[in-house]
């Protein structure tokens, strides 16, 4: 296991290396993984394998996977219930309305410049699907991924997670409930749990709303949402296409203008996880995405 500290928070980190066969010089943009708003870098495992490993040596890429503050093996929220508060520089207590915005714009781009990478591909999944928008609008990616989205707050979102607290509450002691599930992954499960539950359940979160960010994004976006995911519609697809008008591309297209452009896929029989439940196909949409990149880079 891994660790980096950045301003005196630990943060687990993994790293997958490029295989011998598709190493190249100069190397293609590393893949930064972004977690969901319950995930970790263990929970990137699928049925098939490790997907971020499975993902690198599809696309001939290096990655880096680390778990958000709070999460897996990094370093706990203190008094992540109590009141937000700023301590040594640091945020302790319940998360602020911004807590993706922070991530995105503040902490994300200090791990990039600690480990010296300058134009990664951004590959999101829910929350860090948002992460992922949110650094695009400001810094300077290759490209971002995105998996079941968030940029604005559905009613769809709110029962869901609703559903997901009183899960986890009612199954406290249950061996095989939503707690002890999560438990395996996280070294402080529940501040795992509240520091999103808490936030998401919020008022002041309603207002959570990130399309005039998104039409600031010149990088490319591939977007993936399943048709049975229960924490967001195709709303969420929707709205950024229309932040990144009019320059939306599809499988078709032959010469792609890629400043500002996405590329929509929208897949059955897929929840909330493409990369789970649409592990194969997900792995070839991104694949083929990246490597159209790599076609038409100078």
């Amino acid at each position: 296991m891994e660790f980096i500290t950045l301003d005196g928070v630990r943060l687990e980190l993994r790293h997958i290396a490029a295989a011998p066969d598709h190493q190249r010089h100069p190397p293609r943009a590393p893949i930064v993984f972004l977690h969901e708003g319950l995930g970790s870098v263990a929970q990137w495992h699928q049925r098939e394998g490790y997907w971020p490993e499975l993902l690198c040596a599809a696309t001939g890429r290096t990655g880096i996977i680390y778990s958000r503050r709070g999460y897996g093996q990094s370093d706990a929220v203190p008094s992540v219930r109590g009141p937000s508060a700023v301590v040594n520089g640091q945020r302790q207590g319940r998360l602020l309305p911004d807590y993706l915005h922070h991530e995105a714009w503040e902490v994300l781009p200090a791990l990039l410049k600690a480990l010296g990478i300058q134009r990664p591909v951004l590959l999101g999944h829910s929350d860090g699907a948002s992460i992922a928008l949110l650094h695009a609008s400001r810094f300077p990616v290759e490209a971002c991924v995105v998996l079941a989205p968030h940029v604005l707050v559905e009613e769809l979102s709110i029962a869901s997670i609703t559903k997901a607290r009183d899960a986890y509450l009612h199954t406290a002691n249950d061996a095989n409930g939503l707690r002890a599930k999560l438990a395996r992954h996280h070294a402080d499960v529940d501040c795992a749990f509240w520091q999103w539950n808490d936030v998401w359940l919020s008022h002041a979160f309603r207002s959570f709303d990130i399309r005039a960010d998104c039409a600031r994004i010149t990088a490319p976006v591939l977007a993936i949402q399943g048709h049975n995911d229960p924490y967001g519609t195709m709303e969420q697809m929707d709205a950024i296409a229309n932040a990144l008008q009019p320059t939306i591309l599809n499988k078709n297209t032959e010469e792609p203008a890629w400043n500002g452009a996405i590329v929509l896929q929208k897949l059955e029989q897929c929840g909330h996880a493409p990369q789970r439940d649409q592990c194969a196909l997900t792995t070839q949409l991104i694949n083929e995405f990246l490597q159209t990149l790599s076609d038409h880079s100078p």
